[in-house]
């Protein structure tokens, strides 16, 4: 007997095959972080390197705070591959069940979803910033005085609640297979891992043109009144381009990271749930009952004036 064979009837004798047989297709279902997983040792050995060269900078590395970050990104990873197969697959499942367009596996097609990925990433990510309710899960990103890969790892448990994954879902109803959006989406976000650094200035002029590039993304994780809601790109920055919301980096004025209202915190709830302590807290405030709904769909920087707050009195 092979000795694969003697494996199998192990795991036939054990009684455990009818619960890997149900748990299989939903991992198939999450590669979005499988790939995640297989990525994060090399993730933790880029930052490492990075880390050697930065290490005596504390303006640019901290050791205890990218200990922090991989943490954060942690917490992402668990809630996502957790609760995501009961949340979004089903209605990924369901817009595809009726699908507009049969899309076969090609070249192709593959190409259009990681087109199609991207541009859906912009706009998730410029609502991220600009919809308080999204960027009640995305501050935590922004909420770091450095700028480091394991600054890309600083991520927030909750976002499979909030909603972002919504963003893709034309793109199921299309015909787009809703594993392939996942593996697309993923492969994104390792990219964007290593946009996450000081250490790489710029690239060739045709790079920076298309491609979102360590330079692009300092400006968009700079708090500068000209740099606050700038390059929302993924992969391509070529959406910012065409929609009008690309800043290149200003040597005359470098980024400084973080955001308009820090928050000085080592507690990983406190940095997931500051911002939606902050919005329900606003909501509160005496007012009309419309008024104070609009914190949610307001930008982050909206406050209700004192004649809306005065109008329900």
């Amino acid at each position: 007997m092979a000795i694969t064979d003697m494996m199998l009837t192990v795991l036939e004798n054990s009684g455990l095959l009818p619960l890997w047989n149900a748990i299989a297709p939903w991992l198939a279902l999450d590669e979005r972080q499988l790939i995640f997983m297989i990525a994060t040792p090399v993730f933790i050995a880029i930052t490492v390197w990075e880390y050697l060269r930065l290490r005596h900078d504390p303006t640019l590395m901290d050791t205890r705070e990218a200990i922090r970050n991989f943490a954060l990104g942690a917490g992402y990873q668990a809630t996502e591959l957790l609760f995501a197969g009961i949340i979004a697959f089903p209605v990924y499942a369901f817009l595809y069940h009726y699908r507009l367009l049969e899309l076969e596996l090609t070249w192709v097609t593959g190409f259009l979803t990681f087109l199609g990925v991207d541009f859906c990433f912009y706009w998730m990510h410029r609502a991220s910033h600009r919809i308080r309710w999204f960027w009640a899960a995305h501050v935590v990103h922004h909420s770091s005085e450095r700028m480091n890969f394991s600054t890309a790892m600083r991520q927030n448990a909750t976002n499979i609640f909030n909603g972002g994954w919504m963003f893709y879902l034309p793109l199921a109803f299309i015909g787009f297979n809703p594993v392939w959006i996942g593996v697309a989406y993923a492969l994104s976000l390792v990219y964007q891992f290593f946009i996450h650094t000081t250490l790489v200035r710029q690239l060739p002029s045709w790079v920076e043109l298309v491609f979102n590039t360590p330079s692009h993304h300092r400006v968009h994780h700079g708090r500068n009144p000209d740099y606050i809601d700038r390059n929302y790109g993924g992969t391509l920055i070529i959406w910012d381009r065409l929609f009008g919301t690309f800043t290149p980096e200003d040597a005359r004025n470098p980024p400084e990271y973080g955001i308009t209202r820090p928050v000085y915190s080592n507690n990983l709830i406190v940095l997931w749930t500051h911002e939606y302590r902050d919005m329900f807290r606003d909501m509160t405030r005496p007012g009309a009952l419309s008024s104070r709904l609009q914190h949610l769909w307001r930008p982050p920087e909206w406050e209700r004036t004192d004649h809306q707050r005065d109008s329900a009195k």
